[in-house]
């Protein structure tokens, strides 16, 4: 049988203090405590932990904090970011203001087109009150007619023609009558009036 191996004594820096109670000498065991025997260990009994104590807030120091530095790129940069961002608005600016000048344009043309039409209409109206026999026509309303022409007008309150009155529209001087026959009625219906 193999002889058994002498304990071998571990090292006592890496175990914790309490638990090398075991390994005291007698005489530090006497002090306080009762002696414990080599072979056995004691195991401590478990503490309740104390509260921890709060730690007080870490205030921000100013002058921790890192500087914003201006270097001569950054300053650039800077410059360069502005006048692109002017340029920009300038351009968009002045395509606004084109297209604004475009639309007043056509908003010209327009009202080119509807004067012309004005002008037009009063060159008709011009000449049509400059014709002789509009001239003649508007003085006969003022009794300034031809010789052998008898004046006359009508009444403020006079009753309107019936529709067979001579001269009234509905019948020409001179026409005869024409009878209407049902086939000439469905005829004038369905092709139109042959006049």
């Amino acid at each position: 049988m193999p002889s058994p191996e002498p304990p071998r004594r571990p090292d006592l820096s890496a175990i914790p203090s309490f638990l090398r109670d075991g390994d005291r000498p007698a005489g530090e065991a006497s002090q306080g405590a009762a002696p414990v025997s080599p072979t056995r260990r004691a195991l401590p009994r478990p503490a309740t932990p104390a509260e921890p104590t709060p730690e007080p807030e870490a205030r921000l120091d100013p002058a921790s904090l890192p500087m914003p530095s201006l270097s001569r790129r950054r300053v650039v940069t800077a410059g360069g970011v502005l006048l692109a961002g002017l340029l920009t608005l300038s351009f968009v600016r002045q395509v606004g203001e084109a297209a604004a000048a475009g639309d007043r344009a056509e908003e010209l043309r327009a009202a080119n087109v509807g004067l012309r039409d004005d002008v037009a209409r009063l060159q008709r109206d011009l000449y049509h009150v400059q014709d002789e026999h509009f001239i003649q026509l508007e003085g006969r309303a003022y009794g300034l007619g031809a010789k052998g022409e008898v004046p006359f007008a009508l009444a403020a309150g006079a009753p309107v023609l019936a529709a067979d009155a001579p001269g009234s529209a509905s019948v020409r001087l001179g026409a005869p009558d024409r009878p209407h026959s049902p086939l000439d009625a469905w005829l004038s219906l369905l092709f139109g009036d042959a006049r």
